[in-house]
């Protein structure tokens, strides 16, 4: 990821073999860690693996299998250490659940703008952004853009202007729950996801964030100093919902930038599993340089390379995620 949101990202290997890529994989079926687990038979050579991957990716955009959730779904991606792949999961989930056929909307409420980056959405100061959303100076539909990527995948950018929110805040009325007046407004738009992606701090931006949505979403690295906090979170999130939100819970954890050459990243994950039980997607998001080099050229790891092994890991957590809380439209969804 460009910026300060996602550092440090070991090469991914070419030739490494297919059951390096996780160790979630070992002893469990049910364990799905992306598409990675490519069956080294059926191809020759790594660059067959990844062109066969590449097709799988676009094949599942033709047939947009994705059921409809019955009403629009509103995930706050939060976690106040940087760098575990916040930015990354929002953008990259997204966008994979545009290309099945989706219509989704990304906030950036970060003032660094990295989601607003990777979508290829303009975010120069002067552009309308969830600052004057937040602030209540326009609405949502002044300040939507749609990305040049995907047609039903939009965002409202974020701007430098944004850093001062937290200051201006402190004085307003209901200053807790002004995101989620503004976003009143969404309910006229026919988006199925909304990912709001927060800045790495607990401050009144995330707080907003968390008034706004009833899911939260929670990207966790594969490192141990990134379980460090998340008590922390988990208490914030406990008094938003006492007090703010009453409708809000953690309903979905993801474990990223996963090392499967080391024991420690299997350690964390089984220690997350534990500890969140089945809130904890199967799926798990390997480390790759691939996925931080896109925002580089303004893409998601979905348009900038198809065929690799965070696209594929990113297409199954979005079907996961789609799943566990979507319902066909022969079981009351809405009409596409």
């Amino acid at each position: 990821m460009s910026g300060s949101s996602d550092p440090g990202v070991a090469e991914e290997s070419s030739t490494a073999p297919a059951d390096s890529v996780s160790r979630e994989t070992e002893g469990s079926r049910e364990t799905d860690v992306s598409r990675e687990t490519w069956n080294a038979q059926d191809v020759d050579t790594p660059i067959g693996a990844e062109a066969a991957r590449a097709v799988r990716l676009m094949q599942a955009a033709v047939q947009g299998q994705l059921p409809r959730p019955s009403r629009q779904r509103v995930f706050t991606i939060a976690n106040q250490k940087g760098g575990v792949g916040k930015t990354t999961t929002a953008v990259n989930i997204a966008a994979a659940l545009a290309l099945q056929g989706l219509r989704v909307l990304v906030i950036d409420l970060d003032p660094q703008g990295n989601a607003s980056t990777a979508l290829g959405i303009e975010h120069r100061p002067g552009t309308p952004s969830s600052y004057e959303v937040l602030i209540g100076e326009i609405g949502v539909e002044s300040a939507l853009q749609q990305s040049p990527h995907n047609e039903r995948l939009y965002c409202i950018p974020a701007t430098i202007d944004l850093a001062g929110a937290e200051i201006e805040l402190v004085s307003m009325v209901a200053r807790e729950g002004r995101l989620r007046t503004a976003l009143a407004e969404l309910k006229h738009h026919d988006f199925d996801y909304v990912f709001i992606d927060c800045p790495p701090s607990l401050g009144l931006l995330t707080i907003n964030a968390l008034v706004a949505a009833p899911e939260v979403l929670i990207p966790i690295q594969c490192e141990y100093y990134a379980l460090e906090g998340v008590g922390q979170l988990l208490r914030n999130i406990e008094m938003v919902k006492a007090h703010l939100n009453p409708e809000l819970d953690v309903s979905t954890v993801v474990l990223t930038m996963h090392d499967g050459r080391t024991k420690l990243a299997d350690q964390v994950a089984n220690d997350v599993r534990e500890h969140f039980g089945n809130k904890v997607l199967r799926t798990v998001i390997p480390r790759s340089v691939k996925v931080s080099e896109a925002p580089g050229y303004g893409m998601t790891i979905i348009s900038y390379d198809p065929g690799s092994r965070g696209a594929m890991s990113y297409l199954d957590a979005s079907r996961e995620l789609a799943l566990r809380g979507g319902t066909a439209q022969d079981e009351g969804g809405r009409d596409r």
